[in-house]
């Protein structure tokens, strides 16, 4: 009967990461406070944050500059400044992250920039709105989801374990795997519940954010950098400029 140890333990691990997925979601969730103020309409800094993130701003101020000519973006990966007088703190922090020599990798520029202070002013005002999902929030479903799918490695493991352990001569492995079905259901389930109802929360809208973005017209070029990336230009030598420094986020 020591395969019943095992079973404990799946049972304990399918049990306990489940249950913390579902506290996860349910604080990813939790409705703004009464006297928050939300907006009627985003700006397309605000519009570029819940649809992407930091980098989707640093990636739709970017755009804006090198559409204003206040930036150059050349299809080798470099950034180049025009205009050394940023029009917001947005651009602000593009022109200091490319530094005094006034050229820079744009990888490295959208790293820098992305972390910078503008960008998590924007942030805070867009949680505080309830429009954007705290970090914490976001960060707590994505571990809660990570550790159902090692309950479920686990599940599976310790039912492989149990086979082996069992004298073959008693035939009674058809049984003992049956019991070892029940917490791998258990975890599949409610990775595939999460798939559709917790998945979104990993994003970085809010229900409302997401209501917001879906009211906006894309028919102007930045709007759509902002709702869907540098993919929606329709300026190849522009793309492929923005490409290297997409690849290089990708690889972190």
């Amino acid at each position: 009967m020591f395969w019943v140890l095992f079973l404990l333990v799946a049972w304990a691990a399918a049990g306990i990461s489940c249950g913390r997925l579902c506290l996860a979601a349910v604080e990813a969730a939790r409705p703004v406070p009464e006297g928050t103020s939300t907006k009627g309409e985003l700006s397309l800094y605000e519009a570029a944050f819940l649809a992407g993130g930091p980098h989707r701003v640093t990636e739709l101020t970017l755009v804006s500059m090198h559409r204003g000519r206040r930036l150059l973006l050349a299809r080798t990966g470099w950034a180049t400044v025009v205009d050394p007088e940023g029009e917001d703190d947005l651009e602000r922090s593009v022109i200091g992250a490319i530094g005094p020599a006034g050229q820079a990798r744009t990888a490295a520029v959208r790293a820098a920039a992305s972390a910078a202070d503008a960008v998590r002013a924007l942030a805070d005002r867009l949680v505080s709105a309830g429009l954007a999902v705290p970090d914490a929030a976001r960060s707590g479903v994505a571990a809660a989801v990570r550790a159902v799918q090692g309950a479920t490695v686990l599940t599976v493991a310790l039912a492989a374990a149990t086979v082996l352990t069992l004298p073959q001569e008693q035939g009674a492995s058809g049984p003992v795997l049956a019991w070892f079905a029940l917490p791998l259901l258990l975890t599949l389930g409610c990775l595939a519940i999460a798939r559709i109802e917790v998945h979104p929360y990993t994003r970085w809208a809010s229900p409302d954010g997401r209501r917001l973005l879906g009211a906006l017209s894309t028919k102007d070029t930045l709007t759509a950098v902002a709702v869907h990336g540098v993919g929606a230009l329709d300026d190849p030598d522009l793309r492929a400029a923005l490409r290297s420094h997409r690849m290089a986020h990708r690889s972190h």
